[in-house]
């Protein structure tokens, strides 16, 4: 009985899909519903200190491992590769 794990349905935040998840393991991002952003985030995109009432208002929504395993190749994508330098000889002649 105690190997059981519960098995809850939601909705993922990003896609909207439903999925199932267990509630200790699955990714979450809090969000405050007042704004539907997370606290402390302004709709420029900047980042502020969230007020009390912001923090105090806020809830936790799941996301899907699909949304997450795209977040990750999204950030994996926008790392530019290491700069790579030829080697440099004094004389190129010489082999």
């Amino acid at each position: 009985m105690a190997d059981e794990r519960i098995t809850t349905i939601g909705r993922c935040y990003v896609c909207k899909r439903t999925f199932g998840f267990l509630a200790g393991s699955v990714m979450t991002i809090t969000i405050d519903p007042e704004t539907g952003l997370p606290p402390g985030m302004t709709v420029l995109a900047s980042f502020r200190e969230p007020t009390p009432e912001a923090t105090a208002r806020s809830v936790e929504e799941p996301i899907c491992p699909g949304c997450v395993d795209r977040a990750k190749r999204f950030e994996e994508s926008m790392r530019p590769p290491a700069p790579r330098f030829e080697e440099w000889r004094s004389d190129p002649d010489r082999d």
